[in-house]
């Protein structure tokens, strides 16, 4: 079982909606490109949106840096925790806007030689790195004329992480990772899972909607699930669907494609009032994950 990490914050508490118990998420849907400052350019302008919008945590969607023409583009981008314009571009963003800011993955340094690390990072309302989360688990298909083996310059991260902010609990995993349940379960009680991703197009149609909506039911929380949607100069399809998922599986808002943001509430007291309706979690009697 992974080592787990439990990372506190109890500063900004300005982050906070106005009515307790409220406040509003959004994820950002973008269809990015080889030109890191260019996606760079365009999720500042839809951090700007969602934050118009009210939200005081934003997630960005994997790659939403870079989605080279071969998968190897993201290893010459690669930067070093705390360094670089990709991480400096977020911790900007998180101060200037004063909201929390989820960086779907960022290409990080590996131990390995022409590898990076899938990186995760959160950033709090002050511009200070909160939480770094690294993918664990790397997406392999070999269907028709898709082939895709993120092993070959993506090295695993080891540990689970869940981030305890003003705004509640939140658990990070990555695209793949939404596959394995036994994850979200060792994460423990969280109130939100976000699941930064890029699909294809032929596995989002086919599963997408229902692992997410799954994780949040047997999870009984929100699901924050930003996206790359759309068509990639590489040739690559993304599914897309960016969505905001209730605890009982409603899907509160959801972007089929293109460039854009979703957003919605999230209430911890209705997410209360459903987990003393159906205890599930407090009934389960396996705990060897």
């Amino acid at each position: 079982m992974p080592i787990k990490s439990r990372t506190k914050s109890t500063k900004n508490t300005k982050a906070i909606a106005s009515t307790p118990g409220i406040v509003k998420i959004a994820g950002i849907q973008m269809a990015s490109g080889p030109h890191v400052l260019a996606n760079l350019s365009e999720a500042e302008r839809l951090i700007e949106i969602a934050v118009n919008q009210g939200a005081k945590l934003v997630a960005l969607p994997e790659y939403f840096a870079i989605m080279g023409l071969k998968d190897t583009d993201k290893i010459k981008v690669r930067e070093v925790e705390g360094e670089g314009p990709i991480q400096r571009f977020l911790a900007k963003m998180a101060k200037k806007h004063h909201i929390w800011l989820i960086g779907g993955s960022v290409p990080l340094r590996a131990s390995v030689a022409g590898k990076v690390r899938n990186a995760c990072l959160v950033f709090d309302p002050n511009g200070k790195l909160a939480a770094r989360y690294d993918k664990m688990h790397l997406f392999g298909l070999d269907l028709g004329n898709e082939h895709f083996r993120e092993e070959d310059t993506i090295e695993p991260g080891e540990g689970v992480v869940v981030l305890e902010t003003p705004l509640g609990v939140i658990g990070l995993s990555i695209c793949y990772d939404l596959r394995f349940p036994e994850l979200y379960r060792a994460m423990g009680k969280v109130d939100i899972i976000v699941v930064p991703s890029a699909f294809t197009e032929t596995t989002g149609k086919a599963h997408w909607e229902t692992l997410i909506r799954a994780r949040a039911i047997e999870n009984l929380c929100y699901v924050l699930a930003p996206a790359q949607g759309g068509y990639h100069i590489s040739g690559r399809e993304t599914h897309g669907n960016s969505m905001i998922v209730d605890p009982w599986g409603t899907i509160l808002d959801r972007l089929p494609r293109g460039s854009g943001v979703v957003i919605s509430s999230v209430n911890a007291g209705y997410q209360s009032s459903l987990r003393n309706s159906l205890p599930a979690l407090k009934h389960r009697t396996i705990y060897n994950c």
